[in-house]
């Protein structure tokens, strides 16, 4: 018997016990209580920063707001064990909405499942019970909001969503979770103030690692959908209009080939079209989410990204690195590979060694990922990465580059070349394509879409 069955046999119930809000002057504080019966009781919490005179006493809409993020949560602590059946206790739920939670938990538990060698469907893995009636909510009163959230990670992507924005006069504001140091680099480099970054403080349950320090399960989870309903409650309280993520097209391809296994399935469009439905019909804030990058592949974001050489210094995506103070680049993780690959038809190799600290092309130990981001491998590094179409493209623009220079190529590009992948003849024609494309697939509002149009034009 399996890890998945034998622990589903001795813990068959996973219990969402409660939601409980506190408020103080400046904070509105969140507690949860998750329990896998038999095995282990996990409290993890939130803390929101608010604007002076907001309250959230007896407001329906922030407690659905806070339950919906308890959902969110949950899922990091029921995949110890996977119980067949979780009792949801804090809240009501309607059939419909659990059949969506259902979907985000089994399509976000994709890799986990993958990873762990765990066969299972949609309709089996999990049984979601909620106890009470659901009746659907009265629309709020209309409240006036205005201005824009940009969820920032210390990334390329969110770097250039925000310049791009506020260059263009939109009012934004900064979210994140738990301060890390290239977040606020970022929102200094781009010009705004301290107190335009609004950061909530996340307390995840360590008891959870000696778990899986025994054995239990572990493995990746949804995080982006985290990200998502703690962005709505962040808006909902400072009277904010937009969400505005910076997910591209490319989080939409598969991570393992002819399987629907995606490490990036809540950065997906299929996740923001689903997210944005959810709020219209059972949150109700009024906040519409969107992405604004989505018509774009990772290779645009990254030519795009590199004009605003300000920034160079400044982000991280790493999140091995993000782990230590300051956050760093570790230089050893696919991530980090796959960034350097896509910004290597814009930045010399000196440029690209002063970023991350070191060569990775002439790193042998990064061969392996390598082979995986050039889609020589039966699936994509567990990373979020772009599409293995715009890193072969990436990859020929830089050994064009290299050799119409007459510089010497790294290790990786040599093996590239040995592999009879590169083909000049077709660069340009791939690179046109790729540089002119813009996915239809998104939800941008006319005036965002306005402003990303413009700034394609401009430096694409």
């Amino acid at each position: 018997m399996d890890k998945f069955e034998k622990f589903r046999g001795e813990h068959p119930l996973f219990v969402y016990k409660s939601c409980t809000v506190t408020e103080s002057d400046s904070t509105v504080d969140i507690s949860y209580k998750f329990s896998i019966e038999g095995l282990a009781d996990f409290s993890p919490s939130w803390s929101f920063p608010k604007p002076a005179g907001v309250t959230v006493s007896g407001d329906p809409v922030f407690e659905r707001l806070a339950f919906s993020l308890g959902m969110a949560e949950a899922v990091s602590y029921w995949k110890a064990a996977c119980p067949p059946e979780v009792r949801v206790e804090a809240g009501e739920l309607s059939q419909e909405q659990i059949l969506w939670w259902k979907k985000l938990w089994f399509l976000g538990l994709g890799e986990f499942f993958y990873v762990n060698g765990i066969k299972t469907d949609i309709d089996s893995f999990v049984d979601i019970v909620s106890e009470g009636s659901f009746s659907l909510p009265e629309k709020p009163a209309q409240r006036s909001l205005s201005g824009c959230l940009v969820p920032v990670g210390g990334g390329k992507d969110s770097a250039l969503t925000l310049e791009t924005l506020t260059q263009a006069g939109m009012k934004c504001r900064c979210y994140a979770i738990n301060k890390r140091c290239s977040i606020s680099a970022t929102v200094e480099t781009a010009g705004l103030p301290e107190d335009a970054l609004i950061t909530a403080k996340r307390n995840f349950d360590r008891s959870l690692i000696p778990l899986n320090q025994k054995g239990y399960l572990n493995g990746h989870t949804p995080f982006s959908s985290i990200v998502a309903f703690s962005a709505e409650i962040t808006a909902y309280l400072h009277g904010l209009r937009y969400i505005v993520l910076s997910n591209e097209a490319s989080a939409n391809e598969s991570t393992v080939a002819g399987q629907e296994v995606n490490h990036q399935y809540s950065k997906s469009f299929d996740f923001e079209k689903d997210f944005h439905e959810y709020e219209e019909k059972f949150l109700r804030t009024g906040i519409y989410y969107f992405s604004f990058l989505r018509p774009l592949a990772e290779f645009q974001i990254a030519k795009m990204f590199v004009s605003h050489r300000k920034y160079l210094p400044v982000f991280r995506s790493c999140n091995l690195g993000s782990k230590v103070s300051p956050d760093i680049w570790c230089g050893e993780c696919p991530k980090c590979l796959f960034v350097a690959l896509i910004l290597s038809p814009f930045l010399s190799e000196e440029e690209l060694s002063d970023i991350f600290g070191r060569d990775m092309l002439c790193d042998e130990n990064m061969k392996e990922y390598f082979i995986e981001l050039i889609g020589q491998s039966e699936h994509k590094p567990f990373e979020c990465v772009g599409s293995i179409d715009e890193v072969n493209l990436a990859v020929s623009l830089a050994i064009r580059r290299m050799e119409s220079e007459g510089r010497e190529l790294p290790l990786l590009f040599k093996e590239y070349k040995s592999r009879g992948l590169y083909r000049p003849e077709n660069i340009d024609e791939l690179n046109s394509v790729c540089c002119g494309s813009f996915n239809e697939e998104n939800l941008l509002p006319d005036e965002f879409r306005t402003i990303l149009t413009k700034e394609m034009e401009r430096l694409l």
